[in-house]
């Protein structure tokens, strides 16, 4: 018998929040590999959000909104694909430092407007070199 036990590894709901930070552990996977990339987050970078509205009306209130929070961003609506014409996508766009408290921030703020306008927030990503 082998005198050492490996622990299996648990299973973890990646929509779930870290206790410590209060940030989804999907997005603590993503700051994760671009500092393993080598990415300075201390450093300004330009960062967009992904979200899938179910209409024009509600894809151009998403975008309102997600422009007049206080973070920066700049919102385009575009027209959605043939193969999904119920899906338009909107995407928000930041030049920004990538701390832990805007991630936190703006998660909640696309989380909210996704579950409002019966959307889908897909994520986020950031550009390795500011």
């Amino acid at each position: 018998m082998w005198p050492f036990r490996r622990k299996q590894r648990e299973q973890v709901d990646l929509e779930e929040r870290s206790p410590e930070l209060g940030i989804k552990y999907k997005d603590l996977l993503v700051m994760h590999h671009l500092t393993k990339a080598g990415v300075d987050l201390e450093q300004p970078r330009h960062v967009i959000f992904y979200l899938y509205a179910p209409s024009l009306d509600a894809a151009q209130s998403v975008a309102k909104e997600a422009q007049g929070a206080a973070y920066g961003l700049r919102a385009e609506v575009g027209k959605p694909s043939p193969e999904d014409p119920d899906s338009w996508p909107v995407t928000c766009e930041a030049n920004t430092v990538i701390s832990p408290d805007f991630v936190r921030e703006t998660g909640n703020l696309f989380d909210d407007l996704a579950t409002r306008y019966h959307s889908e927030y897909d994520g986020w990503e950031a550009a390795a070199t500011p």
